[in-house]
């Protein structure tokens, strides 16, 4: 059975896994910025996530429609299927993940490589490198994550 472990908006519009002060940036205007951005805040990942596992937010709101994160895993670390309410757009800037969609070949990313995760098509993925993995994800509905398989309801 899936365990929902971030709550999107329509179920509760506050993501308890990640901190206030990270949840809305205050940007008044468009900005650049690496995963290294000392003014970054990062939280934690949902706990089905592995160790060291954080996540930053870019832009947006993420418990509304339209939000972008950094994710970062640590080097070696396996992410454990999942899927996501919304569509998921991906540059991998930093490591190399291999990502592997239901009814897909594994993908390799690289850095600089764009990947596409429609919705509710459950993944898993593995960071191959040493240094961290991470992932610049647009969503285009609230930010989630559920643990294991998609169970219509």
């Amino acid at each position: 059975m899936s365990r929902i472990l971030i709550f999107t908006a329509s179920l509760c519009s506050v993501l308890t896994w990640l901190p206030g002060h990270a949840r809305e940036p205050s940007r008044t205007s468009a900005v650049a910025m690496t995963f290294e951005d000392p003014a970054l805040v990062w939280g934690p990942c949902p706990e089905f996530l592995p160790q060291g596992c954080v996540i930053a937010v870019l832009q947006g709101d993420p418990g509304k429609p339209n939000a972008d994160v950094f994710f970062k895993v640590p080097g070696g670390a396996t992410i454990a299927r999942h899927w996501h309410t919304s569509p998921e757009r991906m540059v991998l800037v930093s490591g190399e993940l291999h990502v592997t969609y239901d009814g897909q070949d594994m993908a390799r990313l690289l850095p600089g490589t764009y990947a596409y995760g429609p919705a509710r098509l459950p993944h898993e993925a593995k960071c191959v490198s040493q240094e961290p993995c991470v992932l610049a994800i647009a969503f285009e509905a609230p930010v989630d994550a559920v643990a294991g398989d998609y169970v219509e309801e």
